[in-house]
């Protein structure tokens, strides 16, 4: 039987530490704050025999998901701060639709994820500019439930933060319609959840170099033929990054 060609793979180091604090951790403030938003927003029924007034659990979940809303912030802000100074997987600019590329790099992903067209997959040792655009339309969701939520806060808090956004209700006719967007944007995240961990799998399957291993470790595995700091999907290349020759194939 013929074998097919072996080929020489190299690490690559994607992610850096701030960045992957940043995933998991955001990861998990977002689990926290759907979960109590939902006990928020539709509570049970408990009956206890016990007095009222040492079953207070209510206003420990309201607790948590405040104390869980300043981590988020924060969190938050250290990313912002990151894609300044973090490297160019991490770069702001990837996540803006600045360049032609980036779109027709778009439409070569959807040919592959969604329409199947393609068996070959986009090599991103980033994110690709789907990825990418889909987390910048994710930290304006961010930016949303940050401003709705103190909002909401600002009527119950004499803390100077959340006051800072008591402006944000009148726009939205009351208290009762904010919280209803506040809400339906829950949705998404969790929608995005879904879809985020389908596709981490499906690349990683297809693209066969470490995507999921990657945001614990931050390296990647990069066949040698591609050519990593060239390629549209790496993001330096959309603002004048300069090609260079991938070495060639050592067959073992």
């Amino acid at each position: 039987m013929p074998q097919s060609p072996l080929h020489t793979f190299r690490r690559v180091y994607v992610w850096e530490i701030p960045v992957r604090f940043f995933h998991w951790i955001n990861a998990l403030c977002i689990f926290v704050l759907a979960a109590t938003g939902m006990i928020i927003a539709h509570p049970p029924a408990f009956v206890q025999a016990s007095e009222a007034s040492f079953s207070y659990w209510f206003g420990e979940v309201r607790f948590i998901h405040f104390v869980t809303a300043y981590v988020f912030v924060f969190n938050f802000a250290v990313r912002i701060y990151w894609g300044f100074v973090g490297n160019r997987y991490a770069d702001w600019k990837n996540f803006l639709p600045l360049r032609r590329a980036q779109f027709r790099e778009v439409a070569a992903v959807m040919r592959v994820d969604v329409l199947q067209e393609r068996g070959t997959p986009v090599h991103a040792v980033g994110h690709n500019a789907v990825a990418y655009f889909t987390y910048f339309a994710m930290f304006l969701v961010f930016l949303f439930q940050v401003a709705s939520g103190f909002a909401m806060y600002s009527a119950m808090s004499t803390s100077w933060f959340p006051n800072l956004f008591a402006w944000i209700t009148p726009l939205f006719g009351d208290e009762y319609a904010l919280r209803q967007w506040h809400y339906a944007a829950t949705w998404f995240f969790l929608i995005f959840t879904v879809v985020h961990v389908y596709l981490v799998f499906y690349h990683d399957y297809v693209e066969g170099h470490g995507v999921m291993s990657s945001m614990v470790g931050g390296w990647k595995f990069l066949d040698s033929r591609v050519d990593e700091t060239g390629r549209p999907a790496d993001g330096k290349s959309w603002f004048g990054a300069t090609r260079h020759t991938p070495p060639p194939d050592h067959p073992s």
